[in-house]
């Protein structure tokens, strides 16, 4: 039985039904200085009893979901936060860095720093090199095998024995050196593999690229831009020194549902042209498919469905319960955090937005 499946039947089999009947009160988010107009549920023809219902069974169930926010028509309308986290707590995105990376990309084109994804990495990537396991396969790799995850290396992060497995990886010395010293076990743009190391070397290539550190490119050319300054970066896998391309982002809820209101926008952010509109729809267009679910340029694209109608939803994703999810037909945003780490408990979000939220909205 494949990924897809499986997730579809967690999806089908977590229950509301065993919860508690702790009571629930629903407050219109608070407005602070982060550029975010908020409003209530109903203001933005949401139906409120369902919600309700299913957030008042949700506050007495033992979960690990650490936030939950809605975001319809630009207004922040729902926002709830578990385990004593509040708006202002960061969180460790995990491989929502991914989506973000595909953003910084396309960023990197647009300015020149790039010629086009469609470049072979060896163009940009001129330390370190290959050394071991040789292959006139690696030769042709290119920067959208990295975004699409089809490099052809012998690198799976959902296989425990693959060589390139993240866990693995994050034992070594080198990261970069050891990464592109695995074999090739495939030609580059067949199958599709989730590798984390293949953005590893994306994030590379941006440094190398730009000249510029990756946190640094990140801040002038995205985060200020978006108003983004309360962030972290580290690494919770290793106590080495990490090299700054794999360092991981820790943002606020909030500014995560901004990176989602940029991909909703085009890559537009008050009149301001941060990333091109064709990067965004090439980037969250389906390119290939990992374990049968579509995906892009680092962004995932998920079927849902809303009063009988399928729909397509993009996805960012992390490990625990990372979520940033768009839903263009509905000018709608869903952000969650959460601390199921390695747990099929992380997917619960999913029974959240499907059965609560997309029901909820009302047809206009």
């Amino acid at each position: 039985m494949n990924h897809k499946i499986l997730l579809l039947l967690l999806i089908i089999l977590l229950s509301f039904s065993g919860f508690g009947q702790q009571s629930y009160t629903y407050q219109v988010p608070s407005e602070h200085a982060d550029g975010w107009k908020t409003s209530d549920l109903k203001s933005q023809k949401i139906d409120t009893s369902l919600l309700f219902k299913g957030f008042k069974q949700l506050a007495s169930a033992d979960h690990k979901i650490h936030s939950i926010l809605i975001i319809k028509n630009d207004h922040l309308v729902f926002e709830e936060y578990y385990q004593d986290y509040s708006y202002n707590s960061l969180h460790d995105l995990r491989s929502v860095n991914k989506s973000i990376k595909s953003i910084l990309m396309g960023i990197a084109i647009d300015e020149g720093f790039i010629k086009s994804e469609n470049d072979l990495i060896s163009k940009y990537l001129k330390t370190p090199i290959p050394k071991k396991n040789l292959d006139p396969r690696k030769e042709n790799i290119t920067i959208k095998h990295l975004l699409t995850m089809s490099t052809g290396l012998e690198c799976n992060d959902w296989d425990k024995k693959s060589k390139g497995q993240e866990d693995r990886v994050y034992k070594k010395k080198d990261w970069l050196q050891y990464t592109l010293d695995l074999p090739m076990d495939r030609e580059p743009g067949t199958t599709a593999l989730y590798c984390s190391m293949g953005t590893l070397l994306a994030a590379e290539i941006i440094e190398q690229a730009s000249g510029m550190s990756l946190d640094a490119f990140t801040k002038k050319y995205l985060f200020d831009p978006l108003g983004i300054t309360n962030i972290q970066r580290g690494h919770t896998t290793s106590d080495k020194e990490i090299i700054s391309s794999a360092k991981r982002l820790y943002m606020t809820p909030r500014d995560m549902a901004k990176i989602g209101k940029l991909i909703l926008q085009k890559g537009t952010w008050e009149g301001q042209q941060i990333v091109s509109e064709s990067w965004i729809t090439t980037s969250t267009n389906i390119h290939t498919q990992i374990t049968g679910i579509d995906y892009g340029y680092l962004w995932w694209q998920f079927p849902f469905n809303i009063q009988g109608k399928p729909t397509y939803a993009t996805l960012a994703t992390g490990n625990g319960g990372q979520y940033i999810m768009i839903f263009p037909e509905q000018n709608m945003i869903i952000v969650c955090t959460g601390g199921a780490y390695n747990s099929q408990e992380d997917k619960l979000p999913f029974k959240i937005v499907s059965d609560l939220v997309l029901p909820s909205l009302r047809q206009l």
